[in-house]
């Protein structure tokens, strides 16, 4: 099956409008397409759609369900930040995710730009990026329990600006403990991690998340996974798909979930 389960329009701050994505799917040859827009937050997160519009949201992908029966499965998802606030009802699946950190009383983004990830630790924690870490990975070991969601988003997105590990070690003690106590809290919970291309993307990457080691880790505690391309532009919707398949089963991986209408259910890689 060829799906995408995280991805963003025009409603939050995606490029294309929901059926602009539907054709762009169909082209693609894809089975299915799931919508994962931005929620609501209580964050000062220009990405949220505001709660006045997400009825209509829904309504969209609702349409363009019954309007493409038969030819694309559609599902309507939402993205709730864990600062995320109400996001008016039932939704397929939910994906939960980590966007910003507080500290003295200010909203630290963590993958917004290079520029404010990095003010964000010289301001707030003196330069030191593991202490950073410490509480980002805090908050994502507790996304399940927070956003009721499905599917953990971009584990590691704290490593975005990161590549070569040029601002701070991953391999350093500090922070492979604080990663690895979240997935340990994780692991006892029924939930999915995505591999996310998001940021090979936009550039910032050239391997998806989650770093290899983290997914061996997840491999070895059994927690199951699917393949999302973070997509805010229909140019992207399956974007690095074949990489980032040989990084699952590279990592022992032979299967990844997939959501059907009878729910997920596992399917090889």
């Amino acid at each position: 099956m060829i799906q995408n389960l995280h991805t963003h329009t025009t409603f939050c701050d995606g490029k294309n409008t929901p059926e602009e994505m539907v054709r762009a799917a169909l082209s693609l040859g894809m089975d299915s397409l799931g919508f994962s827009g931005h929620g609501p937050s209580s964050a000062p997160d220009e990405a949220a759609m505001a709660p006045e519009a997400v009825p209509a949201y829904r309504a969209e992908v609702l349409r363009l369900r019954e309007q493409y029966a038969g030819k694309l499965d559609l599902f309507l998802g939402i993205e709730r930040d864990y600062f995320f606030t109400p996001d008016g009802g039932e939704w397929d699946y939910v994906i939960g995710s980590v966007h910003y950190v507080q500290k003295d009383g200010a909203w630290l983004g963590v993958d917004h730009s290079p520029e404010i990830f990095l003010h964000s630790v010289e301001q707030h924690y003196g330069g030191d990026f593991y202490a950073f870490a410490e509480d980002y990975y805090r908050l994502v070991g507790e996304v399940p329990e927070r956003t009721g969601c499905q599917i953990v988003g971009h584990f590691d997105l704290i490593t975005k600006f990161n590549e070569g590990d040029k601002l701070f070690d991953t391999g350093h003690p500090r922070y492979m403990r604080a990663a690895l106590e979240a997935l340990d809290r994780l692991a006892g919970r029924d939930v999915i991690f995505e591999i996310n291309t998001g940021a090979m993307s936009r550039g910032y990457r050239s391997a998806p998340y989650p770093a290899p080691w983290l997914l061996r880790a997840m491999r070895e505690r059994k927690i199951p996974i699917c393949i999302t391309s973070d997509c805010h532009d229909r140019a992207n919707l399956l974007y690095a798909f074949p990489q980032a398949a040989e990084l699952a089963r590279s990592c022992g991986y032979r299967e990844q979930m997939v959501l059907t209408c009878q729910g997920f259910v596992p399917e090889g890689l």
